[in-house]
């Protein structure tokens, strides 16, 4: 099997990846290849799922892509886009240790672990960790509504917030279903039903709050209807 080219380096893959949807020809393909994006990522930032208010960033004038590789692979679907030579050092990307998560976005993780507690059962609480670079007694308190801030909580998706990639949620749940049993088509159609219904619950979420019914009886401590 051929080796999967990666960019690594690339500044800002998310803006980089908006200019090519709005002003390539390219495949999602050639630009997940070359942003190092995972291909469900393109998908939605072009179906502005994730990622609304992106501002696009061209590669050609900031000296990361040549115009030749972009006519290149403009004229050839297949072509796979290699970054122009920089002095920059290369980004390094840290292999081990806990998720670091910018302040900005600390007070959102609640939010994410609703989302899947509420749409993917089968994600374990180890892999909502790993996923939300969270700790397990949040995760319960989330759960048994026991959170200091439950009563504003609103089931959010992870990817949108920026606490995970589309890539890291799939393989979170692959794991969940696998563990559970399943078989390989069983995990397809969970997946595809992932992001089929994404932006339905979304909608509903956002008008209709947190619904905790769907996951609150696993812990059979909530059977009090008058909250």
């Amino acid at each position: 099997m051929a080796e999967k080219h990666v960019v690594s380096g690339l500044l800002m893959p998310k803006a980089t990846a908006v200019w090519m949807i709005e002003n390539t020809l390219l495949t999602f393909g050639q630009i997940a290849d070359f942003t190092g994006l995972h291909e469900i990522e393109i998908q939605a930032l072009a179906d502005e799922e994730v990622g609304r208010g992106i501002v696009g960033r061209n590669p050609v004038e900031n000296h990361e892509l040549t115009q030749d590789e972009l006519d290149k692979a403009t004229a050839d679907s297949n072509y796979r886009m290699k970054m122009a030579r920089t002095d920059l050092p290369t980004v390094k990307l840290r292999a081990k240790g806990p998720r670091y998560t910018p302040v900005s976005k600390r007070a959102d993780k609640p939010d994410a672990i609703a989302y899947i507690l509420k749409h993917h059962p089968e994600i374990s609480d180890a892999q909502i960790c790993k996923l939300v670079g969270t700790t397990k007694p949040t995760i319960d308190a989330v759960r048994t509504r026991s959170h200091p801030n439950s009563a504003n909580l609103r089931p959010r998706h992870p990817v949108d917030l920026g606490l995970c990639t589309y890539a890291e949620l799939e393989g979170a749940l692959k794991k969940g279903l696998k563990a559970a049993g399943k078989d390989t088509s069983e995990i397809e159609a969970q997946k595809q039903k992932m992001y089929e219904s994404q932006e339905k619950d979304e909608s509903a979420d956002n008008s209709s709050g947190f619904d905790f019914s769907n996951f609150v009886n696993k812990t059979g401590t909530d059977n009090n209807s008058g909250e």
